[in-house]
């Protein structure tokens, strides 16, 4: 049930609200002695609490990650989206590396070549998602290196690379050394207390 209220009202000159026009002059006093109308968003504020209303609201803050100093509405946005050390992951390998990083790594990264199981080819990464939308199985002799291969070659598809096979004299042998080595630094750089 809302109640009418034929009451006159007027407008605070310090703090621009409607206020009864009897409780006017009371108002006034109370409202320019107690508030203060901060400059910038110009909500009306507790006096004792200007200053941490300007700290917390709208006093210009550094970025953790770049130390850049910023307003604070945009200290997010700035974060996730513009941030130079901000963290994001390679679209190849998916290894995260700060923003700033990221072309000159994938400009390697995209480099690297993956084995296409339907022709046989080697494909560059970066090349991969139209290769894997064109690619029919069918070596296609035009895309080839100019090298001339033989047939009985191409139709074993690429060579593939032998793993290293390790004796376990090489292994214990390269155990040893590490072992050694630890010894050694442990001994050389001990703290003396």
């Amino acid at each position: 049930m809302a109640v009418v209220s034929d009451q006159a009202t007027s407008i605070c000159s310090h703090c621009d609200r409607a206020i009864p026009s009897t409780n006017l002059d009371l108002h006034f006093a109370h409202c320019s002695r107690n508030l203060e109308k901060c400059k910038i968003c110009e909500d009306m504020v507790p006096r004792k609490f200007a200053e941490e209303h300007f700290l917390s609201t709208h006093a210009p803050v550094a970025c953790s990650l770049c130390s850049e100093t910023m307003e604070r509405e945009i200290l997010a946005v700035h974060r996730g989206e513009n941030c130079p050390k901000r963290i994001v992951t390679c679209e190849y390998c998916e290894f995260p590396l700060p923003a700033i990083d990221l072309f000159e790594h994938q400009e390697v990264c995209g480099n690297r070549t993956e084995l296409c199981h339907l022709c046989s080819r080697y494909i560059r990464l970066r090349e991969r998602d139209v290769h894997e939308s064109r690619c029919n199985g069918i070596i296609n002799n035009v895309a080839e290196s100019s090298r001339n291969t033989h047939t009985a070659e191409r139709d074993r598809g690429p060579p593939r690379r032998q793993p290293q096979e390790f004796s376990k004299k090489r292994l214990l042998f390269t155990i040893a050394i590490a072992g050694i080595a630890v010894l050694l630094g442990s001994l050389l750089f001990q703290r003396k207390v």
